[in-house]
């Protein structure tokens, strides 16, 4: 069953309309995987550290505190129509198959992943097939959240390095003294995830994972998924500022 594709509405009428509320946001950013890179984000910036600086961090970057910072936001850009237009692509029948695919991995366990990595690297995939997971990748921005989530990560590790040491940094140039990181954890980033999306949908069909990339495509997913790149880095930047000693 193919999903229709929904254009934008353009019409006089949406300029008028009310901004979208920011507890809407919430289960679009769970259908989209915003919600998970929140939830990742405290216990990979916690790693290896003190317990007493832990608990620090767990406050700072609190998966709640982070998502609803992004969903305020937000909130002032999208509109209520985009937004539910967003919620009923991500949660249709098309979409929760590709969810459930992905989930089974999980349950396959990472030595079967591993696998199959491997089978890739002696068997490349079909020019054709390789295409259309890039396409999906960069609809769904999964690369660009995943490098976006590593590299703040770092950044935010490295400043708590250097403030350990009695160093002060800003963050123009902390940015700097990392940005040779961030091409580096795109490849990384880049390779891993398409290795795991022709790992959990290898018994999809090519069509069904073109309607699946077009799903992304649309207006109001591909606003909310920029928007959200766009804006990450801010949040991230702040919760470092309150850091500071």
């Amino acid at each position: 069953m193919r999903l229709p594709l929904i254009a934008l509405l353009l019409s006089s009428s949406l300029a008028y309309a009310a901004p979208s509320k920011v507890e809407a946001l919430a289960p679009v950013f769970k259908l989209a995987g915003i919600r998970l890179l929140c939830e990742q984000t405290a216990p990979l910036v916690q790693r290896g550290l003190p317990d007493k600086q832990q608990a620090q961090l767990a406050k700072v970057f609190s998966a709640d505190s982070l998502c609803l910072d992004l969903a305020k936001r937000l909130a002032g850009q999208l509109k209520q129509t985009q937004l539910q237009q967003a919620q009923r692509l991500l949660e249709s029948p098309l979409a929760q198959g590709f969810t459930a695919a992905e989930r089974a991995v999980g349950e396959d366990g990472a030595e079967a992943l591993a696998a199959y990595r491997q089978q890739l690297r002696e068997r490349p995939p079909r020019e054709e097939r390789l295409a259309l997971v890039r396409r999906l990748d960069a609809a769904a921005h999964t690369t660009a959240l995943a490098t976006l989530l590593r590299y703040e990560v770092g950044k935010t590790q490295a400043f708590l390095a250097l403030q350990a040491r009695g160093e002060s940094i800003d963050e123009a140039a902390l940015s700097r003294q990392t940005q040779a990181q961030e091409a580096a954890l795109r490849v990384s980033s880049a390779e891993a995830v398409e290795s795991f999306m022709f790992y959990a949908y290898r018994q999809m069909p090519s069509a069904q994972l073109a309607e699946y990339a077009a799903l992304y495509e649309q207006p109001a997913v591909t606003q909310l998924l920029d928007s959200s790149v766009r804006l990450l880095p801010e949040l991230f930047a702040a919760r470092r500022a309150q850091l500071k000693q």
